[in-house]
């Protein structure tokens, strides 16, 4: 058993590392808890996201219950398509046409937290776009490198480019390089929002995305509280119950 449990810490960081692709992450801080922030999250995803990617796995009207908005008021605002708010998030972009677009089919973002290893990384990412005119959109990413991806947010976030120090370590060989982090990184041309509101924004939006992920686990928590609390006084008695079972015995 010893030895399992070292194996197993010993994996962590390896399986950590491909989570991340390797690339230092900055934490989100969300809370799945803060429906406010799930509200934001949610209409963030439908003006900007929504156009290209998909949450097929995720019912508008479980989105509604779970984040507290009214199903009329849910319909009127977060529906885009003629969809019916039991239907899944679908929207009309056609497939093929897609890939011929961007180079791939935008994907599915439902389970996108959980095969990226959690919030931190769609949180990273959103804020890690930088200006490179290689690229057929004009932009790349330091935790993606190659990124097919427009900067959808460019206008409310702003311009970002390679500091001095970075462009010139990339200019080194290979084997001198290190990756690249968001510290690399800075605004030369600011946007709509302030750096501190559009890390809100992508927060909620990356709170969201963790959501969908996993919609039962803010219920799950909740039911977890009252088994542990069944567990502790059931064990109060049972402590009782033997003390009066092995009271003769001692």
């Amino acid at each position: 058993m010893k030895k399992i449990i070292i194996a197993l810490l010993t994996l962590l960081p390896t399986v950590a590392f491909a989570a991340g692709g390797g690339a230092k992450l900055d934490h989100a801080n969300n809370d799945i808890l803060d429906k406010e922030s799930l509200r934001n999250g949610a209409q963030t995803f439908m003006n900007y996201c929504f156009g290209c990617h998909e949450l097929q796995y995720q019912r508008y009207n479980r989105t509604f219950a779970d984040l507290g908005i009214d199903e009329k008021e849910g319909a009127a605002t977060l529906i885009y398509t003629d969809a019916k708010p039991g239907d899944h998030i679908k929207n009309t972009m056609p497939k093929k046409e897609a890939a011929d677009w961007f180079g791939s089919t935008p994907p599915d973002l439902t389970l996108v937290t959980r095969y990226r290893g959690g919030a931190d990384w769609v949180y990273t990412y959103l804020r890690s776009f930088y200006a490179d005119s290689e690229r057929p959109f004009g932009v790349n990413n330091v935790i993606f490198k190659d990124v097919g991806m427009p900067h959808v947010f460019q206008q409310l976030q702003g311009v970002q480019e390679l500091t001095a120090e970075a462009k010139a370590m990339l200019q080194l060989p290979t084997t001198e390089q290190r990756p690249l982090t968001v510290d690399d990184l800075v605004l030369t041309q600011p946007g709509d929002l302030s750096p501190a509101d559009y890390d809100i924004l992508v927060r909620d939006l990356a709170n969201f995305l963790e959501y969908t992920g996993e919609p039962g686990k803010t219920e799950r928590h909740r039911i977890g509280y009252w088994v542990l609390g069944f567990l502790v006084i059931f064990f109060i008695f049972s402590y009782f119950l033997k003390k009066e079972y092995w009271r003769d015995v001692h």
